[in-house]
């Protein structure tokens, strides 16, 4: 992300190191990235997994967990939300019933922004099933990190749960927290 950063000269760029671990896998050259492209961490189907930010790990502790009951997500690091990888949201439109973005964000940022591209190329009129999870409209005590993501709901458990949901299987929503 810093070589992408540093050729970026004709706009505006951030990007944010998490306090806490978080998953990466192994650099494999420091040239800078595509900008506006996404990639695909896990072949599934069914269901997909978007990622914005770093809650990626747990999101891959969820697909463990949904895999364990039978389901097979497709999980995806979003890595840009402006330019929004469009081609890539349009692709697992068309491979998945169920589209769950997650974000360490508010209402209104990543999952609107797919949300309404999804939209403008009527894909929302195909009955796809999607939803998104963002920090909660609230004021959040402080405490450890995994408590507050717990309390959040944007743990792996409410992750597995939110995904569970979005398909409607009562059945294997047992044992997860409401």
């Amino acid at each position: 992300m810093v070589a992408t950063a540093a050729v970026i000269d004709d706009r505006p760029s951030a990007f944010r190191f998490p306090v806490a671990k978080a998953w990466a896998s192994p650099p494999r050259s420091r040239r800078a990235l595509e900008i506006g492209r996404g990639r695909i961490i896990r072949e599934g189907k069914t269901l997909a997994i978007v990622s914005f930010g770093a809650r990626l790990t747990e999101c891959l502790k969820a697909a463990d967990a949904l895999a364990r009951r039978g389901l097979a997500p497709t999980v995806v690091d979003a890595r840009f939300a402006k330019p929004l990888d469009v081609d890539l949201l349009l692709l697992l439109a068309r491979e998945h019933e169920a589209i769950l973005t997650i974000e360490e964000g508010a209402r209104g940022g990543f999952g609107a922004f797919v949300l309404h591209a999804l939209a403008e190329n009527g894909v929302l009129d195909r009955g796809l099933k999607i939803r998104t999870l963002t920090l909660p409209d609230v004021f959040q005590d402080q405490d450890k990190p995994e408590l507050m993501y717990a309390a959040a709901h944007l743990d792996a458990e409410a992750i597995t749960g939110a995904c569970l949901s979005i398909l409607g299987d009562q059945r294997t929503l047992t044992g997860l927290r409401a």
